[in-house]
This record gives C-alpha cells, structure tokens and sequence, in this order.
C-alpha cells in the first residue's frame, strides 16, 4: 500500500501539478488512514468497504479531529481510490456516495487597520534584518499573498517601475497583483540596503533572503510575522494567512468588487472569496445595532 501512495502522489505532483504543501498534507493524510486500515486488519485493498470509510471518519471525529481536517482527509482518500480504480488495480471506489462532513466556514481573524499599522512598524529599519523585515510585511499586505508564495518570490517577478508582482500560486497558477507606493518603497530599499549584505558577493534567484544568503523558508517569514505581533501587543490569534485575509477584508470594505480580489487573491472558485462578505455583513450588524434608533 505504501508504494501505491507513492505512486499516487507522483502522479498528483507530476501531471496535476499540485504544490509540495499540498503533497505533503496529503501523504500524512493517507498515512492516517493506512494506519487505521492495519489497525482494523484489513490488508487489502480490494476489501475496504463504505462502512470501512464511514468508520475511519468516527473514529477522526471521536479523537476531536476538526470537521475541516476530517474533510480534507476524506478528499485525498477519495481522490486516492479513484486513482486506483482508473489504474485498474481495483475494481470499485469504496468512498462513492459517502458525504463529506458538513462544514461551516469560519469567518477568518482579521487585523483592523490600526493594527496592519502597529505589527508594519515593529521592525527597527535601522537594521539590515528588519529592512527587510518590513519589506516582508509590507508585500504580505499589499498582495494577499500566501507565505509560501512569497518566500519563492524571485527577482525577475517584480516590475518595481509599473508597481506589479507576478505571483505562481496553487496548482502552478500565474496570477499578477499590483504592489503599492509604500511596499514598492520598502522593497527598493531592502534591495539597495539588506539583499546585497546578505548575499555577500553570492547570486540568487529569490529576492527574500536569510542572513545566509539563501531563499528565506516560509517557516521563517511565518514565526517572523508571530514575533512582532507579539511585540506589537495584537491580541488576536495570529495565524500565517493573517495578512491575507485582512487585506481582502479591508479592499471589500473599501468597495473593491469580488471578482477582482478574487482574482488577486488566486482563488479557482468565487465561493472561497465570497467568505469574506461575511466579514463585511457582521461589521454592518454591529453598526446597525450601535446606531439604529430601533436595533
């Protein structure tokens, strides 16, 4: 079975294009789920039942599995016996028919303005590290871009004289996002200051670097983004999308249309986006009750 997941996931990496992150989230899920088929005694593929599947999601749920987790480690076993019955090495899809767990789409914590404020200024600028810093978050929140996505940012996707940014995203999508004055000005800088003293004569491809001179990691940019938080005394549970989603929630406030931040934010589907109207609607509740004469 353990060969067969390697297979699989060759072929989602190779001809459906899916990210290493994807890749990997799906190996654990289906390494949970061979786990529980060994557990249960059930050695063969063939014999995996519907009620098998059922049984693997109660058991998720009964360890506090997150219904969203559960979901998506329904979709790589879905996808994964699908594989298998298209190759022909098994003969029914065990997983045809059964629902995916319903979800409700939690509303993600944005950041208001005063606070995208307070965590862009943490980092001290009179530092080589904390210009670059602040040229991180200064595009994190002028783009919405995933972390990941801009860790692999490289040089030769930046157009800094138009102000734009070519973005490859999930499933190796291009998508080009619009840079603003002040993460034009921030990224200029780090670029004459910071890069070169990181490089140290060295040659790179990615334009956000380590003190080392190589391709700065999205573990880094993510604890990056924890540390000033904290030292910015935000509250609020600071999570790597963070700045993403404040930026999408802050442009729809502004009246930016749907369909554009969408296609800034390199959604496949306008429901993904349409997640945060909810964000607006709840904002437009709280108004309503604090200056409504009848609320």
């Amino acid at each position: 079975m353990k060969e067969l997941i390697n297979t699989f996931l060759d072929y989602l990496s190779v001809e459906r294009g899916l990210s290493n992150n994807t890749i990997i989230s799906y190996r654990e899920d289906l390494n949970t789920y061979m786990d529980f088929l060994a557990n249960s005694h059930i050695e063969a593929l063939s014999k995996i039942t519907k009620s098998d599947i059922a049984h693997f999601m109660l058991r998720q749920k009964d360890k506090g599995i997150a219904a969203n987790s559960i979901a998506r480690r329904l979709a790589a076993i879905r996808m994964f016996h699908r594989f298998l019955v298209r190759e022909r090495i098994t003969v029914v899809d065990p997983t045809d028919l059964i629902d995916s767990p319903k979800l409700w789409k939690k509303i993600p914590d944005t950041l208001s303005l005063n606070e995208v404020e307070a965590l862009i200024s943490q980092p001290d600028i009179r530092d080589k590290q904390g210009i670059r810093d602040k040229a991180i978050l200064e595009t994190l929140y002028a783009t919405g871009m995933r972390v990941s996505e801009a860790a692999n940012i490289k040089i030769e996707n930046l157009n800094l004289d138009i102000g734009f940014l070519r973005c490859t995203g999930k499933g190796n999508k291009e998508r080009v996002i619009p840079l603003g004055k002040k993460a034009i000005a921030s990224i200029k800088r780090y670029m004459e200051v910071s890069r070169p003293h990181f490089l140290k004569g060295k040659i790179s491809d990615f334009l956000f670097l380590n003190r080392f001179g190589k391709k700065i990691s999205r573990q880094s940019l993510w604890k990056l983004i924890k540390r000033y938080a904290k030292s910015a005394r935000i509250k609020k549970s600071i999570r790597p999308h963070t700045l993403r989603h404040s930026f999408a929630t802050h442009l729809l406030e502004r009246g930016a249309d749907l369909r554009s931040v969408q296609e800034m934010l390199g959604h496949a589907n306008i429901s993904t986006t349409q997640i945060y109207t909810h964000i607006n609607k709840d904002r437009l509740k709280t108004i309503h009750r604090m200056f409504h004469p009848r609320p």
